[in-house]
């Protein structure tokens, strides 16, 4: 994981392949779709093409996860092509695992090119990882590139950063401007529709003293308990001094469940080579149009301490009181989000309350 292969930065005027790894819902949204393919063009001069099977039904989509794999290294493999983004997330990616054989891995080791997903695409990072290549937890096609309104500065600057900068060291600011877990229609003129934001929340430092650093490696918690145990789940020595970044689905896990998974951290060894944890503000969807919206917004909010405390338990039990970990972060299912480099190397400062990306 020390190793991993930084694939090119993108220029104005690449083109970049839309892809369905997991569900199909390019089909049903296509309107929103081409929003995203207009926004992609015209913030980042980005030209947005679709992979073969891309707008194929989510039943089909489904009944295909071999030709889900074929699409990826369509993408790979075509020279036009200079990045790959993901459509959007699901819960079934990790069946393309069982068809992936050793020359697809040395398709994405040989043909490095920019992945930027999330959610269920967490096995693709891991996949990419695995072959040997760097790859990004951010936006997607219709979560993302498509929201509602525009995406706003604070995801901009940090999607822009991550595609086109050349790495160097820079601090991840905390997002003045608030947060949503907004559920808002994705048609009748979505593209006019903002979410409601709420008051900025500042991250939380709940853990750890010391300055660390590690390599960043983490998703979406709920999919990384799929991932585990399969071949492209990182060996015990990867996790030596990493920095394990979590966050979670809009199935809004329970912070009881959410503590078992932490605890197979702890269980399997994991726990005890970190060098820190960043996790986000817990995700979820709340409907605006429901009668109790506000009180599902504060009972919502009301959680996240139950989640830190979920952490510093765990912590405790496997004798990490010293982890430096740090709550409440902008990414994931919670919007706006800034972009991780899956990879790369991170730093943690609870002294000076930063986080910094060094590689």
């Amino acid at each position: 994981m020390k190793n991993l292969i930084d694939p090119p930065k993108l220029r104005k005027g690449d083109t970049v392949a839309a892809i369905s790894l997991s569900w199909g819902g390019a089909s049903l949204f296509k309107e929103r779709y081409e929003y995203a393919k207009k926004y992609l063009y015209d913030t980042f001069q980005l030209n947005l093409i679709p992979t073969p099977n891309a707008f194929k039904s989510p039943e089909w989509i489904y009944e295909h996860p071999q030709e889900r794999l074929n699409d990826l290294m369509w993408c790979l493999t075509n020279d036009n092509v200079s990045g790959i983004v993901s459509i959007i997330g699901g819960d079934d990616s990790i069946r393309i695992y069982r068809y992936i054989e050793d020359s697809h891995l040395d398709i994405i080791k040989n043909n490095p090119k920019v992945f930027i997903g999330m959610s269920d695409t967490t096995t693709i990072n891991f996949l990419f990882s695995t072959a040997g290549i760097k790859s990004l937890y951010g936006p997607s096609v219709l979560y993302g590139f498509a929201e509602n309104g525009g995406m706003g500065e604070y995801a901009i600057n940090s999607v822009r950063n991550a595609l086109f900068e050349a790495n160097k060291p820079h601090i991840i600011a905390e997002n003045p401007n608030g947060w949503t877990l907004d559920k808002v229609p994705w048609k009748e003129e979505f593209q006019y529709t903002k979410r409601k934001m709420q008051k900025h929340m500042p991250w939380k430092y709940i853990q750890g003293k010391s300055p660390v650093q590690g390599c960043l490696l983490g998703g979406c918690a709920d999919v990384l308990e799929m991932i585990k145990g399969t071949k492209f789940w990182p060996n015990l020595q990867s996790w030596n001094g990493a920095i394990l970044f979590l966050e979670t689905s809009e199935e809004k896990p329970s912070p009881e469940l959410f503590k078992m998974w932490l605890r197979n951290y702890g269980a399997t060894g994991i726990l005890e080579r970190l060098s820190g944890i960043l996790f986000a503000r817990p995700g979820g969807e709340i409907k605006v149009t429901k009668p109790d919206y506000e009180v599902l917004v504060q009972e919502h909010i009301a959680q996240f301490d139950e989640f830190d405390t979920a952490l510093i338990e765990v912590c405790k039990e496997y004798g990490r009181d010293d982890l430096a970990i740090v709550s409440r972060l902008d990414f994931g299912h919670s919007w706006p989000m800034f972009t991780i480099p899956f990879g790369s190397t991170a730093k943690i400062d609870p002294e000076q309350k930063q986080i910094e990306i060094l590689t």
